[in-house]
């Protein structure tokens, strides 16, 4: 690379590089002026990069200049201040600077014009802080970067907060046509300019401090030098060449080291900061003001009066025209910044932000409509003018064709949208604009990839959530389940030890009983545990799901398999007439087991949609309750004199059992059918409800009772009152029902809801007595 000599000062060059007609000496020729106080200021919420701030005053209040008006909202965000005092009018969306011409929220201040200043906490003696102090006073002072993006001061400087910067770089070298305000800035503030560096040194800890000055800029070098007689940071001059004011390209020119693709300056130890933003720091740190206003640039052969003045942030930029008296008539093009890599306003209502360096109010023979663009003719010129080493040409063709990994291959971010590449091509291809929207369609995309790949792990931390939630709930059904059977089996031997104190019972009836009621337990649940997990491999399969659904199906096998052989053991229910009678105090026990069986049976029969813990407890109760029937009727038939109709009770006793069969093959054919099982299955349950059918009416028929007289009775049709309150108070229970269900539930919302069943049931007790 070509080494440049300025002032016995090694410079380096960059690639490519244009040089533009620099239009500098219309603004330049007069100090900076103060802009009028306006009557009204817009403040955007975002008037930089990262979040936007978030408003902390309300409509009518009055505040103070300087006064906190919305806080930083996150790391990356800075907050917005009160550029004068006066009253809060409006908070809400307002014309923004921005070449979509969408609204921006703001807040808009109507000022008062006595200009009363909030307090203040200067500090001249500011070696005396820490690091953090410091850093905290410019994040306070709402610091953006004055002369590129905005990105938030306080962040960029701990941007690599474990790596050294050894090198602090000064940009004064405002390289874009038209704009004047950081030569203006320098030449009648080189003082604040060198004590805002100050700030920075005592605050980074640099080894060098560079500071980059372009030699079109004769009268602020000449300050800046006059300044720096007491210190030791380098000044250093160098031609001028658009465009060597980027970050890059400036660390190139002074250092001769490139930023890798894709880095900052501080991943090689570097850190830039303009010398606007300089200013700012040390009016926030010695002076203790917040950034309320900047130096910018208004300029072009539209206005009579081309200047730069220092304005309130806020300032519509109607006002700040009229001040430079501008003529409607000339004016063809407004532009906010320079020719180069300025944007188009959309009217002259929005207001002046803190990235404002420049208002460019153009003619239409100074800057004439852009031509009509041509095919590529593929000369090359876009590649020598870029200044970071691209291939505009293929960067063009891969973003018409949206190829976006070869724009990422080709490295399109490290693009400074300079516009040296659309300025050169002899076809008028507005390649910048190109380049701009492919990497919003990028950035877009990612975003979406991102909040699809957050959305996926949500999802799948959920269902693992409820996996965990269901393994438990299902572990807990278990045990209360094996408690239960337990708690049976120590009754059932309890009762049969009563029994033998007054007669033998049969022995050897009980032992068969209580081992075939415990295998039917252990097929119901495991029959259970089964529907549950394919229902939830169903739901979401997975490998895990599948492997757990394969053991509990071998497991239900086994379990049915040793329920039929227990049950082709077991003899015949009728005993045998030498069976010992049992006494009445075990007869009574066996009939009052019975009841409560029956009823608590016939109360989960009314349940309309039961959950599969109910059906589950339905079948478990089913199950005992055989088994209670069995042992009463072995007991009724062992019964001497004293119970009545003996011959009438031995031969209910097969009724019954054919009764409880059809009623449990009905409720599995009922259940197999909500749970949409397969035919086959379904097919082998209605066979078995046939059969069912069939030994019923055997048993009907064997017992010699008449048959039932059916009385047909016509049900009186619900009034529609009666109908919306029952309604209700169904919808009610269910929903309780759903909330107690649910660990996570909260406890109002179960007040609630235990509030809507009572309100329900009182109102339809009240109408049905009425």
């Amino acid at each position: 690379m070509t080494a440049l000599i300025d002032h016995a000062q090694q410079v380096w060059d960059i690639p490519g590089g244009i040089h533009p007609a620099e239009h500098k000496e219309l603004s330049n020729q007069l100090p900076i002026q103060p802009a009028p106080l306006p009557a009204r200021l817009i403040l955007p919420l975002s008037q930089h990069l990262g979040a936007p701030a978030e408003p902390c005053v309300s409509v009518g209040e009055r505040v103070l200049k300087g006064q906190l008006l919305a806080a930083a909202n996150g790391l990356v965000s800075v907050p917005v201040h009160a550029p004068t005092s006066g009253t809060i009018s409006a908070i809400g969306p307002q014309p923004f600077p921005h070449v979509s011409g969408l609204p921006a929220p703001a807040i808009v201040l109507d000022s008062d014009g006595l200009e009363q200043w909030t307090t203040l906490q200067p500090c001249p003696d500011y070696r005396h802080l820490e690091a953090t102090e410091l850093l905290e006073k410019i994040r306070q002072a709402g610091i953006s970067g004055l002369g590129g993006a905005g990105f938030p001061t306080a962040v960029k400087l701990t941007a690599r907060a474990q790596q050294k910067i050894h090198t602090l770089i000064i940009n004064g070298t405002e390289c874009e046509p038209y704009i004047t305000a950081d030569d203006l800035l320098m030449r009648e503030k080189a003082d604040a300019l060198i004590s805002g560096i100050d700030i920075l040194v005592q605050l980074i800890q640099p080894d060098a401090v560079l500071i980059g000055i372009e030699d079109n800029k004769p009268e602020a070098i000449a300050a800046v030098r006059t300044t720096l007689s007491e210190r030791s940071y380098s000044l250093k001059v160098f031609p001028t060449k658009y465009p060597s004011g980027g970050e890059k390209q400036l660390i190139q020119i002074l250092t001769g080291r490139e930023v890798p693709s894709g880095g900052l300056p501080a991943d090689i130890g570097m850190l830039c900061q303009n010398v606007g933003t300089c200013v700012a720091i040390h009016d926030a740190v010695v002076l203790g003001r917040p950034l309320i206003s900047r130096i910018t640039t208004l300029t072009g052969t539209a206005l009579a009066r081309p200047m730069n003045v220092e304005a309130l942030l806020g300032t519509p930029v109607s006002e700040l025209l009229e001040f430079a008296g501008l003529d409607r008539k000339q004016l063809s093009r407004l532009l906010m910044g320079g020719p180069m890599m300025g944007f188009t306003l959309p009217s002259l209502d929005v207001p002046l932000i803190k990235t404002s360096n420049c208002l460019l109010a153009a003619s239409r023979d100074e800057l004439p409509a852009p031509a009509q663009a041509l095919p590529c003719i593929r000369c090359g010129d876009c590649a020598e003018a870029c200044p970071a080493s691209l291939l505009p040409q293929q960067l063009h063709f891969f973003a018409l064709g949206q190829q976006h990994e070869q724009l990422k291959a080709h490295h399109l971010f490290d693009c400074i949208e300079c516009g040296a590449c659309a300025y050169v091509c002899p076809s008028s291809i507005p390649l910048v604009q190109y380049y701009r929207a492919a990497k919003s369609e990028i950035r877009e995309l990612e975003h979406k990839q991102l909040k699809a790949e957050q959305s996926r792990q949500r999802f799948e931390q959920r269902q693992e959530r409820l996996r965990r939630e269901e393994e438990r709930k299902e572990a807990e059904r278990q045990a209360r389940a094996e408690k239960a059977a337990r708690a049976k089996a120590a009754q059932a031997e309890a009762s049969s030890s009563s029994a033998a104190a007054g007669s033998a019972p049969s022995s050897t009836e009980t032992a068969q009983i209580d081992p075939l009621k415990r295998l039917k337990i252990e097929a119901s649940m495991t029959q259970v545990a089964l529907k549950k997990a394919e229902k939830q491999l169903a739901i979401h399969a997975s490998s895990e799901l599948q492997t757990q659904v394969d053991e509990l199906r071998i497991a239900a096998e086994a379990a049915q398999q040793a329920l039929t052989a227990e049950l082709s053991k077991t003899p015949s229910a009728t005993p045998p007439a030498s069976t010992p009678t049992a006494d009445d105090s075990a007869l009574k026990k066996a009939k009052i087991d019975a009841a409560m069986l029956r009823a608590q049976l016939r109360k989960l029969e009314k349940v309309e949609a039961p959950s599969s813990e109910q059906a589950a407890e339905r079948q478990q109760l089913a199950t005992q309750l055989e088994a209670a029937e069995h042992l009463l009727a072995s007991l009724q038939s062992q019964a001497p004199a004293a119970v009545e109709k003996p011959a009438e009770s031995s031969e209910l006793s097969p009724l019954k059992r054919a009764k409880i069969e059809l009623a449990m093959r009905r409720a599995e054919l009922k259940k197999a059918e909500k749970a949409l099982s397969d035919d086959s299955v379904l097919m082998a349950l209605r066979n078995a409800l046939a059969e069912a059918e069939h030994a019923l009416h055997a048993a009907e028929d064997a017992s010699g009772k008449p048959a039932p007289e059916l009385v047909r009775t016509d049900k009186q049709p619900l009034d529609e009152a009666t109908r919306a309150l029952k309604t209700e108070l169904a919808f009610a229970r269910a929903d309780l029902r759903k909330l107690e269900r649910d660990d996570s539930s909260d406890a109002a919302v179960l007040a609630a809801a235990r509030q809507r069943l009572a309100q329900a049931e009182q109102q339809l007790e009240a109408h049905i007595n009425n």
